[in-house]
């Protein structure tokens, strides 16, 4: 990679690590629920008068919506809420890697090598013993729905291979489109509408800011420019730089939000970094036959788009 793009890669990654602490602030100014249906709306406009039409089947951009959108995004930002960590939130959520793969193993027919068995137990015990040290004296309930919310992420990742987006930007943007409204459905049901009347009449430059940040920043300038070095670099050459994400993620929430690390959480942190790595960054054994339903057009793109593998943003 050029030295340039080495540099986008880097900053991506510590725009998604920093997008956490981001959130943690954005939710001192919003119910969860309502601050993901803004942060999804802010996303999506203007910037859908400008990416052109969807380029996939619209079932795949209303799949990823509700799932990536509404489900992940949802129990991310009830969990963290909950008093979920910035930093420990930014780790965790990359277990999504071990849900990936064993959600591609039953829906896209992959098989896991020993190398990827290896991996996924690697990082299955790092979440262990961030369970540990966040249920001995943190909240246990906050942790489980981050959880949940990478396992939602994994759903989402296989879903988007299967759509094999041509136009990463493209499709994050009409992505977007979708969720706001079941979002806004569900924040009037379960916040209550006089409880988002109060943050929408609080709204202030700090709340502006956290949703700037999370819409525009992280997701239509992170996706963006991810999209981009996966269309110009094998995703080998990529990929790795998404293991940065926990590290800034982490390194931020203890400089700017006085965070501490424990030692038993750096211990997790290694082994989920590790096990991340050898999940995602070895090749998967997949079978002869074809995707069901991929031309050959369409079989070209859900091979590149396999091979780009998921990306860590938040």
């Amino acid at each position: 990679m050029r030295p340039v793009h080495i540099m986008l890669a880097v900053l991506v990654a510590a725009v998604w690590g920093v997008n956490f602490v981001v959130i943690d602030v954005g939710l001192g100014h919003f119910p969860p629920l309502l601050f993901s249906a803004l942060r999804f709306l802010v996303a999506a406009l203007p910037a859908v008068f400008f990416v052109g039409r969807p380029k996939v089947a619209w079932k795949w951009i209303v799949a990823v919506g509700l799932v990536l959108g509404v489900a992940k995004f949802g129990l991310l930002f009830i969990g963290m809420s909950q008093g979920m960590p910035a930093g420990l939130s930014s780790l965790v959520l990359q277990v999504q890697a071990v849900f990936t793969a064993v959600v591609a193993m039953t829906v896209l027919g992959e098989h896991l090598g020993r190398v990827r068995l290896l991996g996924m137990a690697v990082a299955l015990v790092g979440i262990v013993v961030a369970g540990v040290d966040e249920g001995s004296g943190g909240p246990l309930l906050g942790f489980c729905l981050t959880v949940g919310a990478a396992a939602c992420w994994g759903v989402s990742n296989v879903l988007t291979r299967r759509a094999a987006p041509p136009d990463a930007l493209n499709f994050m943007v009409w992505v977007s489109v979708v969720p706001v409204l079941p979002l806004l459905a569900l924040s009037l049901l379960f916040e209550g509408p006089s409880r988002d009347a109060e943050a929408l009449a609080g709204f202030d430059w700090g709340g502006a800011g956290a949703l700037v940040y999370v819409a525009w920043i992280s997701t239509v300038f992170g996706f963006g420019a991810w999209g981009m070095l996966l269309r110009r670099y094998p995703a080998s050459s990529v990929a790795p730089f998404s293991l940065l994400v926990p590290v800034f993620g982490m390194s931020s929430a203890a400089v700017l939000l006085g965070e501490s690390v424990t030692p038993l959480r750096w211990c997790a942190a290694a082994l989920l970094v590790a096990g991340v790595a050898l999940t995602s960054l070895s090749r998967p054994q997949r079978p002869s036959t074809e995707v069901p339903g991929a031309g050959v057009r369409g079989g070209s793109r859900v091979a590149r788009t396999r091979r780009a593998g998921s990306t860590a943003g938040a």
